[in-house]
């Protein structure tokens, strides 16, 4: 009796210690799996190309002027995104060799938070961003530009303990293209370096109109002139915010074309049957395809190539939105633009 009693007490016990000791075992051989299906190396690589924090290099009432750098590889492009003083979106497509940009047609005193991204073809792989309250209206700009003794009155106004030494030195200021809608303007800096610069003018309605220019530049273009317009250019030369250098030029721009700029039809062979064969020059300048390199709904970038050349310059024609013809002049040695 005693060996039966016995017998079930002892198998059931010699099972249920039997089944609780393989499950141990067999949820520890898949860990070795899990941490290499979890993070997701094949998407690491692509972070390769890294910007820098996005930094304020000038400010006016009406502008803001930023710069980065690009410690790794280069990006292929870059998009800034803002928001404007009406709240709405405005995108600024930037070439992929450049490091600074100026953003124009802001308001005063208005705080903008701007976002620049970088691209790897059509993805955004990096992005840094910057909070920027633009300056005050300066009380002096209404005034600004025309005429006269202002190189001097820098120079009396401030004490002479605050005025720096006069090591920075503007050269003579040049024309270097004009149309009837636009005037390109070139200088140099025998001694220097200035901080920035500000190019002063009234428009053809007489307001006085400013724009300012990074310190490192030595030519603009001024868009938006009228045809057959006297102006007169002032371009400061700015350490910090003090004007120290003054150089003016008086120019008037061209005569309006004559038919409103092409737009359709066979115009691309009329200047070939216009111009006398005596004044034609040799074909030997010869433009490639013009292409699209971005689009945003305010702006298209356009880049093209000269298989043979070169040209002396370019001119960009096109319509607006109104139905009005634009024309934008381009130095002879670019291969892209941006139409904002």
């Amino acid at each position: 009796i005693d060996t039966w009693m016995a017998m079930p007490i002892t198998i059931p016990s010699v099972t249920a210690a039997a089944e609780p000791e393989e499950p141990p075992v067999l949820s520890e051989e898949p860990q070795p799996e899990d941490p290499q299906t979890e993070p997701p190396t094949s998407e690491h690589p692509l972070a390769e190309a890294v910007l820098e924090e996005l930094r304020v290099s000038s400010i006016t009432p009406s502008s803001v002027g930023l710069q980065w750098s690009v410690p790794k590889d280069p990006f292929d492009s870059f998009t800034l995104q803002y928001r404007d003083a009406q709240g709405q979106p405005q995108a600024l497509p930037i070439d992929g060799g450049s490091r600074s940009v100026t953003v124009p047609g802001l308001s005063p005193s208005h705080r903008y938070r701007f976002h620049l991204y970088g691209l790897r073809g059509k993805k955004r792989v990096e992005r840094v961003s910057i909070d920027v309250v633009t300056a005050t209206e300066d009380p002096e700009d209404p005034r600004l530009p025309s005429e006269e003794p202002q190189p001097e009155h820098p120079q009396s106004e401030p004490p002479p303990s605050e005025a720096p030494p006069a090591r920075a030195v503007l050269g003579e200021l040049r024309v270097s293209s004009i149309t009837p809608s636009s005037v390109g303007l070139q200088w140099s800096v025998p001694e220097g370096p200035f901080d920035s610069f500000t190019l002063q003018y009234r428009d053809a309605q007489g307001q006085p109109q400013a724009l300012p220019i990074d310190g490192g530049s030595r030519s603009v273009t001024v868009p938006g002139l009228s045809p057959s317009h006297r102006y007169r250019f002032h371009l400061y030369g700015l350490q910090g915010k003090k004007r120290i250098e003054r150089v003016s030029i008086d120019i008037i721009t061209e005569e309006p074309e004559e038919p409103p700029l092409p737009s359709e039809g066979p115009q691309p062979e009329h200047p070939q049957t216009e111009i006398p064969p005596s004044e034609a020059p040799p074909a030997r300048a010869v433009l490639g395809e013009l292409r699209v390199s971005s689009v945003t709904p305010s702006s298209v970038g356009l880049p093209w190539s000269v298989p043979e050349g070169p040209f002396d310059s370019f001119t960009l024609q096109y319509r607006d939105a109104q139905g009005q013809p634009q024309a934008l002049p381009i130095d002879g040695a670019s291969r892209s633009v941006t139409v904002p």
